[in-house]
């Protein structure tokens, strides 16, 4: 079985997350989380305009 197979075999299933509920203490939050926060944000949107 090829790689390409075992990959639609394991995630084929798998549901598609959207704003996925975590747990973040703003106040605890670096650069780098912020800049993750904003590029995930914006994937979200890039994801609803297709």
């Amino acid at each position: 079985m090829s790689d390409q197979d075992l990959e639609k075999q394991n995630f084929a299933e798998l549901p598609i997350g959207k704003n996925e509920d975590v747990e973040f203490a703003e106040e605890l939050a670096d650069e780098a989380d912020k800049k993750a926060m904003q590029r995930a944000a914006e994937a979200d949107a890039r994801a609803q305009n297709k």
